[in-house]
């Protein structure tokens, strides 16, 4: 029920915005008429840069930004410090898994240790933004993400894309490697083919985001992504991986909503256009289409031509493939041979 379903997201957005918002502002009433050096808000880069399964926590996190820049505009002290990941493990750094630690070492932040927190928080108080974001980034990792794809929409103008590979073609001119999709490679493989590599990916990605614990060949294509160890917020970051891969728009509950690796794997193959039934589905398109539209005579004689082409293509093909299955080498005779091979050499 939607309304169910907004009143638990009301709820929990509640439990998590309303400490801090409530803790600002009885802060500010009670400090306003003070003359003060500092006021100082611990924020998180999350309310900035975004997480996912962090929606909560980070608008409660800008709201405290918010507030800072509204307090400069009143002529008051404030400055609202947008932590990244400390290093200490006595902080919420020591309620981080083995999961949680390599999600964070592929987001691109890295560990501020309590010398470089102090440091920055001794600049952050003697500057003359109301807002900043003391993070410490690893620019490999960032690289990697503009790469693929995935970079936060607030780095994209500042982290350099990886150069794309440059070829040198026969006349020795050069020129940027075309991507191919990954529809038109599938598209080239045999059916099993295609279930097999997105099968790959789907436990490659999965084997990544669970941080190491396990590699692909233990992700089992049968057994449960909550079995496997996935929860809300590594679902959505093994949804976001398999988006940026394929362009297929995966709901954020991708991994509940198709348990394990051979489902979600089936469920891409479907919407990208490259399973059997999506060959029917298009054939209902058509003929719905051709039902419904008016076609000039020169129009329908050319599709009708086409459709004739592809018809006596699927015959031949469904024939070959009979007179295959019931060809006996026994007691065939030489000119029979002779026509099956060159059949066979013609459709290979």
């Amino acid at each position: 029920d939607d309304g169910v379903i907004a009143g638990l997201t009301a709820e929990r957005l509640a439990g998590v915005f309303r400490p801090k918002v409530d803790a600002v502002l009885t802060l500010h009433e009670a400090t306003q008429d003070l003359d003060l050096d500092a006021f100082v808000l611990y924020s998180s880069a999350s309310g900035v840069l975004g997480g996912p399964g962090q929606g909560n926590y980070s608008a409660a996190n800008a709201f405290l930004d918010a507030f800072a820049q509204w307090r400069r505009g009143q002529g008051l002290p404030a400055v609202s410090l947008a932590w990244g990941l400390w290093g200490d493990t006595g902080g919420m750094a020591g309620a981080l898994d083995e999961t949680d630690q390599a999600r964070m070492r592929r987001s691109g932040v890295r560990p501020l240790s309590v010398g470089e927190g102090m440091a920055l928080f001794d600049a952050g108080l003697g500057a003359d933004e109301p807002a900043l974001v003391p993070v410490k980034f690893d620019l490999t990792a960032l690289a990697a993400q503009a790469g693929a794809g995935q970079l936060a929409a607030l780095l994209q103008g500042l982290v350099r894309r990886p150069r794309r590979t440059v070829r040198t073609d026969a006349a020795g001119g050069t020129g940027n490697v075309a991507e191919e999709s990954l529809a038109d490679r599938l598209a080239k493989m045999p059916q099993p083919e295609r279930q097999s590599a997105l099968l790959d990916l789907v436990s490659a990605d999965a084997a990544i985001v669970l941080g190491g614990r396990r590699g692909r060949d233990a992700i089992a294509p049968d057994r449960a992504f909550k079995d496997l160890g996935f929860d809300s917020l590594t679902g959505v970051e093994l949804r976001n991986r398999l988006t940026a891969a394929t362009g297929i728009q995966l709901p954020a509950s991708a991994v509940f909503d198709y348990p394990t690796p051979a489902a979600l794997a089936d469920v891409l193959l479907e919407q990208l256009g490259v399973s059997p039934m999506s060959v029917l589905a298009e054939l209902d398109r058509l003929e719905a289409a051709l039902s419904s539209t008016s076609l000039g005579d020169d129009v329908l004689a050319q599709t009708a031509k086409r459709l004739q082409t592809l018809a006596t293509r699927c015959a031949a093909s469904g024939a070959l493939v009979e007179d295959e299955a019931n060809f006996d080498l026994d007691s065939a005779s030489d000119d029979e041979l002779f026509s099956f091979a060159e059949n066979e050499l013609g459709s290979s």
